[in-house]
């Protein structure tokens, strides 16, 4: 058997052990086609028609993650285990992640992944950026660093520098645990080097959302009016299992009463949580319901916000992903993101099913085909415009994120 054999055999193994929900109906891996994205395509009425009624300069991507290794002097680190024979899964994962963002040449991905991010936004008008995410280690109660239980580190200075030698194309989102001593001093010196808000996502980085620890970050968030982007609901892309309640989105009251503008990634689409409005042994509910909860509280309007990045994702299809479309009245509370470069592992988007449910035509889904081969990011974008659940679609003002990160402090 020969390697990609091998690869492609051991991805749907792991991957079926992981429980995850895919498809292999184009393949298992990111072609990874250098050229730019044809004219041809760009100019295809599918992606012209995803244009309209959309400000360019208003489309501010904002979850884009930083892939990377350290092998460019940035300072980011991962995990050996993502590195180990021993840990099959996590092994898998980066090679996955790298094949993604098309950063697999050895001692040159962190170089790569700027340079293939920077090709994939020159599809898009200019003006449009993408929003880059620190990522801050694990930490404990005690304010000390984990880096036994952290999976990989994206310093705020590192994505600081590339927003600020980018500025037409990126933006900056800072990642701070709440717990550090030096908390608010990081908050402070991230929102003078133009962070326009903050990245959690507590199961992995170990921190409970609702704990009293967190208050002297929520009021300096609110004092700085910086929201805060944070991952609810089951996480599969990075290890913390054992912390998956931390995930829950009901704990996101304590910011939001702490008058916390709070982004909720993924719009929680994802897994079950305990009903803590009902004591610490409620019933498991869906994540989703529990953030339709939030969301329909009249006192957190203009407070909560959803981020639609992976709900296009096949595990998440049918829990979400037409109540997001449809709920008409949400749209001005929902921002997207592309939580690139997810969307360049092919297995886990399924045009097919999108056209068996009535999402996409054929004709849409065979140019968004063709468009994945050439750039994630642009695919993401374009898929989502382009889907129609109960007559309606995505409003534009959905991917118009930049209003949510222009208000900032006196």
């Amino acid at each position: 058997m020969n390697r990609r054999l091998f690869l492609r055999a051991l991805g749907a193994g792991v991957l079926g052990i992981a429980g995850c929900n895919f498809s292999l109906e184009e393949g298992i891996f990111n072609p990874c086609l250098s050229d730019p994205t044809p004219e041809r395509l760009l100019n295809h009425d599918v992606v012209q028609a995803s244009w309209q009624g959309i400000e360019p300069a208003q489309l501010w991507d904002c979850h884009v993650h930083i892939a990377g290794v350290g092998d460019g002097k940035t300072g980011v680190w991962i995990t050996p285990r993502m590195s180990s024979p021993f840990h099959p899964w996590q092994n898998l994962q980066r090679k996955f992640y790298l094949n993604a963002s098309c950063t697999e040449r050895e001692g040159r991905v962190d170089e790569d992944f700027v340079r293939r991010l920077l090709q994939c936004l020159d599809a898009f008008p200019q003006r449009a950026k993408a929003m880059l995410l620190a990522f801050d280690f694990n930490y404990d109660e005690r304010g000390v660093r984990q880096e036994d239980r952290s999976a990989f580190f994206i310093p705020n200075r590192y994505a600081a520098n590339l927003a600020q030698g980018f500025p037409d194309r990126f933006a900056w989102i800072c990642s701070i645990h709440p717990y550090r001593a030096d908390a608010v001093e990081e908050l402070q010196w991230s929102v003078g080097q133009g962070a326009r808000a903050v990245k959690w996502l507590p199961s992995a980085m170990g921190m409970d959302p609702a704990s009293p620890k967190c208050d002297r970050f929520y009021q300096a968030l609110a004092r700085l009016n910086l929201p805060l982007l944070t991952h609810a609901g089951e996480e599969q892309a990075i290890a913390g299992g054992a912390m998956a309640e931390l995930n829950n989105p009901l704990r996101l009251r304590r910011p939001l009463d702490e008058g916390v503008r709070v982004i909720v990634a993924h719009c929680a689409s994802l897994g079950k949580n305990i009903d803590i409005d009902r004591g610490a042994n409620g019933p498991r509910l869906k994540g989703f319901e529990l953030f339709q909860r939030l969301m329909e509280e009249p006192r957190y309007e203009g407070r909560l916000f959803g981020e639609i990045s992976a709900v296009i994702q096949t595990n998440r299809i049918e829990s979400a992903l037409a109540a997001l479309i449809r709920r008409v009245e949400w749209h001005p509370r929902l921002i997207n993101g592309s939580d690139y470069p997810l969307p360049g592992v092919v297995p886990i988007i399924s045009l097919r099913r999108f056209v068996q449910q009535r999402f996409l035509t054929e004709a849409q889904a065979r140019v968004l085909s063709e468009i994945r081969r050439y750039n994630a990011l642009l695919f993401d974008f374009v898929l989502k415009r382009s889907l129609i659940s109960g007559g309606q679609r995505f409003s534009p003002v959905v991917f118009e994120s930049r209003r949510l990160f222009e208000a900032r402090s006196n």
